[in-house]
């Protein structure tokens, strides 16, 4: 006999106090439990339904807006709150960067522990909209319902393919984009021509829960030079379908200078171990920041908002406090556009990363720029920094870390101890795991400033920029 879950009662006229982070705000019951509620701002009555339920806190889901809070606006794209992106459409960007910096400092203060400096400002990005320069759309044979679909009628769903982003927390399912305000054109152009030449050919999407069907995904750079690149991975070889389909595109979206197909016949969707082949252009687009220069191929790492990259790596040199005698550490360099960014004030640049396609792009994006004094190095820096490494190198005046959103591997906080370097920039994408570091590297290093720079308007996420001198 089976049983069946036993639903939450409905909970109505909730108020919702204060923003905690991740994208989630505060409200409190009335037996004291913290409801931690997601697409709802401060000062908004909600009605919700709780999808997690623990002893002293619990997760809901808004029903319904009973009242908006006076600081709530109209989200500008109608995919909102379903794709899963730009979850804070309804706050003005004003108060998103207020919510972002009390983001930081409650982090770095609860988990950090350790004397804190005064936070400069928020740095905001110049463009609130269009800012990304590169985004990865998903072919699905089964596109997302959202709630009120699936409860406005009883009988079964057919299933229907769909071309955009996965739903949030489920693989297979995929939410139609039909416009998206992340990134300039021809990225929306795009979508429309392959959704409609793929479905008029009868093409097949992916299916991943039976782990079949040809197209994949799309991924699409867009340059602030003009340049774009567009990478069409499938999961199989056929020829004239993909000659066709190729030819499609060039002849009907327009400034497309590098067109390339990938075929990826894995499980899963990443194509880091896979042959990117250049069918149509150069195999690579050209990025700037100031007077740099910078080669992005199709697997490179480059910050997401060119825009706002520029002001990262400004406060990140102003930081680094560079003279022009220092040898300078890029850790977790990636293609080095960091270390080449402040290669002007420095004697030496040595740069570390483990992806070794990355530090081939690097060496070549130094060579680009003129850099004779950029050395770059393949390898894990507690394994590469070692003491015949610094005979040879020497040893860094000034360390610039910008690690994943993981953070540091413990053993590389214990090797920047050693290393003890007296200035340690530490660039973050998470204030989280980055509040951890710095506790470990309390014990040498005081951090002498922070200043938080929000690299994606219209999300939860924030950068993080701090200052440590030693002790």
């Amino acid at each position: 006999m089976s049983r069946k879950k036993k639903k939450a009662a409905p909970l109505q006229n909730i108020t919702i106090e204060s923003y905690a982070a991740e994208g989630k705000s505060i409200a409190k019951l009335e037996d004291g439990k913290v409801l931690f509620v997601d697409n709802a701002i401060p000062g908004d009555v909600v009605d919700a339904v709780i999808t997690k339920d623990k002893k002293s806190w619990a997760q809901a889901r808004v029903t319904k807006l009973v009242s908006p809070s006076p600081q709530r606006i109209e989200p500008f794209c109608q995919h909102f709150g379903v794709c899963g992106g730009c979850k804070w459409q309804m706050l003005p960007y004003s108060q998103q960067l207020v919510y972002k910096q009390q983001q930081v400092t409650d982090q770095l203060s609860r988990i950090g522990q350790v004397e804190l400096p005064e936070m400069l400002p928020i740095s905001g990005s110049p463009r609130e909209r269009y800012y990304r320069n590169k985004l990865e759309f998903t072919f699905s044979t089964a596109r997302y319902r959202t709630f009120e679909e699936i409860e406005a009628r009883d009988e079964k769903f057919q299933q229907e393919p769909a071309l955009g982003f996965h739903a949030p927390g489920l693989f297979d399912k995929v939410v139609e984009i039909h416009t998206c305000y992340l990134q300039d054109e021809p990225t929306n152009r795009l979508l429309t021509v392959l959704r409609e030449y793929t479905k008029a050919r009868g093409l097949e999407y992916y299916d991943f829960k039976k782990q079949y069907g040809w197209l994949r995904n799309v991924i699409i750079r867009v340059a602030t030079t003009g340049e774009i690149l567009v990478n069409i991975v499938i999961h199989h070889e056929d020829e004239a379908e993909r000659v066709a389909l190729l030819q499609h595109v060039k002849e009907n979206v327009p400034g497309i200078t590098s067109l390339n197909y990938t075929i990826n016949p894995k499980m899963n969707d990443t194509i880091y171990d896979q042959e990117v082949v250049c069918w149509f252009g150069k195999d690579h687009i050209e990025e700037r920041l100031e007077n740099f220069r910078f080669k992005i191929s199709p697997k490179s790492f480059f910050q997401t908002n060119t825009y706002q990259a520029e002001t990262l790596y400004r406060i990140t040199r102003e930081f680094a406090g560079l003279t022009g005698t220092e040898t300078l550490y890029d850790l977790y360099c990636g293609t080095g556009s960091i270390g080449i960014f402040c290669s002007a004030g420095a004697k030496k640049v040595i740069g570390i990363e483990v992806v070794e396609d990355a530090i081939k792009d690097a060496k070549i994006n130094a060579e680009m720029n003129g850099l004779t004094h950029c050395s770059f190095f393949a390898g894990d820096t507690e394994k590469v920094c070692t003491d015949a490494f610094f005979a040879e190198h020497g040893r860094p005046d000034v360390i610039i870390t910008d690690p994943p959103r993981a953070g540091m591997s413990e053993k590389l906080v214990n090797q920047l101890l050693k290393m003890r370097a007296p200035k340690v920039v530490y660039v973050s994408c998470n204030p989280a795991t980055q509040a951890r570091d710095l506790q470990l590297l309390d014990a040498a290093y005081k951090i002498t400033r922070l200043q938080p720079v929000d690299m994606f308007p219209h999300t939860h996420h924030i950068e993080n920029v701090a200052l440590l001198e030693l002790r």
